[in-house]
């Protein structure tokens, strides 16, 4: 039986002078799953074909950067400040992504797009939704090669071993510990399957309400991963910032489908009536 997940023993390759870093491969690969099944599903609901590559153009470069500015402004002792290094904000291929910036960035560059094509933002992203969580649960797989974000330590037969190097400050003597980049990922290809195969299924929501679920489903595992990990992060009370994030994020998100379900309702009800009249 495993006793633990061994960690990679490097995170770059050297194809001669030019490094392949195995955090920007993930999220390149993820980016590319999740265009492709966008595009399907876009087409498959009477889109235009190749309008998702037109919005992945915008969306993907907006998206890291918003990702990398959420990183740096809630983690600015980071890079500024007494013996740090400011340049450092700028090599995002070290690490340091924050998803809540990267899917508002992401979002503001697909809605550049679809005004400009004329096309309803909300069912653009009902059909990127399901291929981002794939996208998430790929991308983590650069913190694997990292060995950064994990959890707690535990000695559960998959726990993972953390080189010496990337145990934080108080765990030193500590050598496995909670994979919390698997726990997101399983997480979200979980979340995916719920998506599209019971959630539409049943309530045959609108583009935006897809989305909805998305930032719930999505919110939702994110709170109790969070609650494990040990990694450095600014707290505001009780929980780190991206607890908080979450609990916001999945309230508004539950908000929006609840009352736009409500006036999907209403005026299903008033065509009704009005019909009957």
């Amino acid at each position: 039986m495993i006793a633990f997940i061994p960690s990679p023993p490097t995170s770059v390759w050297h194809l001669g002078p030019l490094p392949i870093r195995a955090y920007a491969l993930c999220i390149i690969v993820g980016a590319v799953v999740a265009v492709w099944i966008g595009e399907r599903r876009f087409v498959a609901g009477g889109g235009r074909k190749g309008l998702i590559g037109d919005v992945a153009t915008w969306a993907l470069p907006f998206g890291i950067i918003g990702a990398r500015i959420y990183h740096v402004i809630t983690d600015p002792e980071l890079y500024f400040g007494p013996g740090r290094d400011a340049m450092g904000a700028l090599r995002i291929w070290e690490g340091g992504l924050g998803i809540w910036g990267g899917i508002a960035g992401g979002a503001l560059g697909a809605w550049i797009v679809c005004r400009r094509n004329g096309i309803a933002f909300g069912d653009v992203a009902g059909a990127l939704a399901p291929g981002l969580l794939v996208a998430q649960a790929i991308g983590r797989l650069g913190n694997y090669f990292n060995q950064e974000l994990f959890g707690r330590p535990t000695d559960l037969p998959w726990a993972l071993e953390i080189d010496s190097a990337h145990r934080p400050v108080g765990y030193e003597t500590y050598t496995t510990f909670h994979p919390t980049f698997l726990y997101e990922a399983l997480w979200n290809l979980g979340s995916t399957a719920v998506l599209v195969w019971v959630l539409e299924r049943r309530l045959r929501p609108s583009g935006s309400q897809v989305f909805a679920l998305y930032a719930m489903l999505y919110t939702a595992g994110r709170f109790w991963i969070e609650l494990l990990r040990i990694d450095t992060v600014n707290h505001v009370g009780p929980f780190r910032l991206n607890v908080w994030t979450a609990i916001m994020v999945f309230t508004l998100a539950t908000a929006y489908l609840i009352q736009s379900r409500r006036k999907g309702d209403h005026e299903r009800d008033s065509r009704v009536d009005a019909s009957a009249s």
